[in-house]
């Protein structure tokens, strides 16, 4: 990634990372819809800045923590 280029920071609570984390390093991107080549390159992106948060152990999760972060999410879905 540039580090020249303007960045975002983005607040996710740490189960909403920890599940996004796990789903970007087990899916395989190829098969995920995009209507735009750079979707799948901002996907990818958003997998490397999870993996290397430095004030972050998103990457180092047991299955247990994932489990749980998924659970915690999923409580709090409204639909």
């Amino acid at each position: 990634m540039d580090t020249d280029l303007p960045t975002v920071s983005v607040r996710l609570r740490r189960a909403d990372a920890v599940v996004l984390f796990d789903w970007l390093m087990t899916v395989d991107l190829d098969t995920v819809p995009i209507t735009h080549p750079a979707q799948k390159q901002a996907l990818a992106d958003l997998l490397s800045g999870l993996e290397y948060l430095t004030d972050s152990d998103v990457a180092q999760s047991t299955a247990e923590e994932i489990e749980a972060a998924q659970a915690e999410v999923a409580k709090d879905m409204g639909w």
